[in-house]
């Protein structure tokens, strides 16, 4: 399942490069801005209400 080239994958580069000193920083800011943005769009949603069922009117006189 290895490349026969020896290169590694894209994947496997991205990775290696996201976790060198200067650049992991920028990542883990940009990882934290990511979950506040998140976080705050969905804490800006509204629930779908339902309507409310209407009131019964009394079906009969007290007395």
């Amino acid at each position: 399942m290895d490349n026969d080239d020896g290169q590694p994958s894209p994947i496997r580069r991205l990775m290696r490069w996201a976790i060198t000193p200067p650049q992991s920083y920028g990542v883990y800011l940009a990882g934290i801005i990511l979950v506040y943005a998140l976080s705050f769009y969905a804490g800006t949603m509204k629930p779908k209400h339902t309507p409310a069922p209407p009131v019964a009117a009394p079906s009969a006189p007290h007395s």
